[in-house]
């Protein structure tokens, strides 16, 4: 567990938390206030797949948009769980199984829209970093960048560092994403991008993940800090634009 006091969610996220305030009382102060939003965001923090697409469903009938339904609900219901669990208030387990029902729930609406199956706007190479077997992030990045179009080479997890150089060599991507969920492993980070510089190549790495900060990545030069895993497509898209890393600190970094 953390060693967060749950009081914090207070200041952070103006909720109400009494002292003994349990997981449910918490996420429901987060839910949105649109019935339907609120009732996907529910279920996904409950880690419920039959009801997140049942509620998807309902929700799509209705006329609202599945891209709509991935950003502003299944992400949404998701950014509920990671807050409480930055804040110690439920556990890994947790996450995990909230972030599975999110992953059927967005695959529910690929299926349902018109999202193109062709991975045309360009490679990304997605790993998490060597020493961590922890890949939740790096899943739900991957499965959201390839459901706004980019082709997505995922090393998987515990990712050695000369591997992930090797890769970027290769393909020759349009942008890295890194996630580390313990202190102990994030300086890989450092490490791939020295070695990326020594071979000449200057790609944009985004880091992100439980135990990376926006100051750590700002130390080094190719570093952009994903803070949410929605923000990476459309750091993605910035980068389509032809944003450079100055560009991309200054529209996604926190000042």
């Amino acid at each position: 567990m953390l060693d967060i006091n749950p009081d914090k969610i207070l200041i952070r996220y103006n909720v109400k938390v009494e002292d003994n305030m349990t997981a449910d009382e918490a996420a429901e102060e987060l839910y949105p206030t649109d019935n339907q939003i609120r009732l996907i965001t529910k279920a996904i923090f409950e880690g419920d797949e039959d009801e997140v697409i049942s509620c998807l469903k309902i929700a799509m009938d209705d006329g609202l948009d599945p891209l709509y339904l991935i950003n502003e609900a299944l992400m949404e219901g998701m950014e509920i769980v990671s807050r409480l669990y930055d804040e110690g208030i439920i556990y890994l387990p947790d996450v995990i199984i909230s972030a599975h029902a999110m992953i059927d729930g967005i695959e529910y609406c690929k299926e349902m829209s018109n999202i193109p199956l062709e991975y045309n706007k360009g490679k990304v190479i997605s790993f998490v970093v060597e020493g961590d077997i922890h890949d939740i992030g790096k899943t739900i990045v991957t499965i959201l960048l390839r459901a706004n179009g980019y082709q997505v080479i995922d090393l998987g997890r515990d990712v050695p560092v000369d591997d992930v150089v090797e890769a970027v060599k290769k393909e020759r991507p349009l942008f890295l994403s890194g996630t580390a969920l313990m202190t102990t492993t994030m300086h890989s980070f450092r490490q791939i991008k020295e070695k990326l510089e020594h071979e000449g190549i200057d790609v944009p790495f985004v880091c992100g993940g439980g135990a990376v900060t926006q100051d750590f990545v700002s130390h080094f030069d190719l570093g952009i800090y994903g803070e949410e895993a929605a923000d990476v497509p459309k750091i993605a898209e910035s980068i389509l634009k032809g944003l450079n890393i100055t560009q991309l600190r200054e529209k996604f970094h926190r000042h």
